[in-house]
């Protein structure tokens, strides 16, 4: 049977960072080296813990390539430090013991930096194994703002947070004219995180009125009684903050039962298998809160061309911030001037103006984004594409 993505409560993904820790104390030292070596020859390890199996593996397909393609091409310009990069892509699964087992394999193999990290609850239990290690973590896709609660001085995240998401999509909200909206979430940290932050804005505007909040259980297939609910709660709109393979089938469900509201999705679920499983006509018009993917990126014709023509297939959600996860790591070790934790991390917290597809980059002292950079996409033709370009 595939692992699946996190399918755990918020307290039970505490309880497996705690148990990851414990591990990373208990494994005879194996994590004793990671982030402080500073061997000079041979190629250096780059961490990227992503799903390569289960639900979400299509996501990790496009986070695998985009971060492969960085480096080919940081190294077919030499490298860094004289020295090669090669990926260690270690499957996640969106699972958090196979995540935390994952990155321990890859603190073994002796990787210096991490770059992965796509499910928010099976990226938290690999924090402490990476901070033991004194391994710097550049996350490109998990956004949770529980990431950012752990205060961590190793862990740098180059997506929007789960607060900058929220505010994005109560801003459309108001500016589209909603005045109801139902927050349904699959009680994954993630996905929590993003409905908690979204209902604590709106109660503080005032201007749309939460008509219903609730959760739904994840990995189930039939949403009938989450549907019942929202139908009885009559909302302009649906915020769904979950994955895309419940989303599809909330959707699905959804519109056979004659909803006529509009429908909004998290950056979980923006992804074509959406459209597949709710199907073609039901998610016509579905709204989405994202931050930038490749065809919505000014200037990126390029990079989609190599892209495709690399890798035989288009560029998908998270390719270029996972693209850019890997330069920015490179960059990192060459302004540190080598590998240890320490330097590395000094020279994170310091990156000023670095290109990313984001824009410049520095890192605010909660080494997050200063601006989540989150826009509104729209399904048209069966394909997400951009709607409105929020700050």
């Amino acid at each position: 049977m595939q692992a699946m993505k996190l399918r755990i409560p918020k307290a039970l993904a505490v309880g497996a960072v705690a148990a990851a820790m414990l591990a990373t104390t208990g494994c005879g030292g194996i994590l004793g080296g990671g982030g402080d070596k500073t061997a000079d020859s041979g190629p250096i390890k780059i961490a990227a813990v992503i799903p390569m199996s289960g639900s979400s593996a299509p996501t990790g397909v496009y986070m695998k390539n985009g971060m492969q393609m960085a480096v080919d091409e940081i190294n077919a310009k030499g490298g860094v430090l004289g020295r090669q990069l090669s990926l260690d892509l270690e499957d996640g699964a969106c699972d958090p013991t196979q995540a935390a087992a994952a990155a321990n394999k890859a603190v073994s193999n002796g990787a210096v930096i991490s770059v992965g990290g796509y499910c928010s609850g099976a990226t938290l239990p690999t924090l402490p194994i990476f901070a033991k290690a004194n391994i710097p973590m550049i996350i490109p896709a998990a956004n949770s703002q529980e990431l950012v609660n752990q205060k961590l001085p190793n862990v740098f995240m180059i997506n929007g947070t789960g607060s900058q998401q929220a505010a994005a999509a109560v801003k459309f909200m108001a500016k589209d004219g909603v005045k109801s909206v139902a927050l349904v979430d699959d009680n994954t940290s993630y996905s929590k995180d993003i409905a908690t932050e979204t209902k604590k804005d709106l109660q503080a505007d005032g201007t749309v009125k939460v008509a219903l909040a609730t959760s739904v259980t994840a990995g189930e297939s039939d949403y009938s009684s989450a549907v019942h609910d929202i139908m009885g709660a009559n909302p302009d709109m649906l915020y769904w903050t979950g994955y895309y393979q419940e989303g599809g089938l909330i959707i699905n469900q959804l519109k056979a039962a004659g909803y006529k509201g509009k429908i909004m999705v998290a950056d979980g679920s923006v992804d074509p298998s959406l459209v597949k499983i709710a199907g073609a006509a039901n998610a016509e018009g579905v709204f989405a809160t994202m931050t930038q993917t490749p065809d919505t990126i000014k200037g990126a014709e390029t990079w989609i061309a190599n892209y495709t023509k690399a890798f035989g297939s288009a560029p998908g959600p998270y390719s270029t911030q996972s693209y850019d996860a890997v330069r920015v790591a490179a960059e990192a070790m060459t302004q540190a001037k080598g590998t240890g934790g320490d330097a590395v991390i000094k020279a994170l917290a310091g990156i000023d103006g670095f290109q990313i597809f984001s824009g410049p980059l520095k890192f605010t002292p909660e080494h997050t984004l200063s601006s989540g950079g989150f826009q509104i996409l729209v399904v048209q033709g069966g394909k997400f594409i951009l709607k409105d370009a929020l700050a």
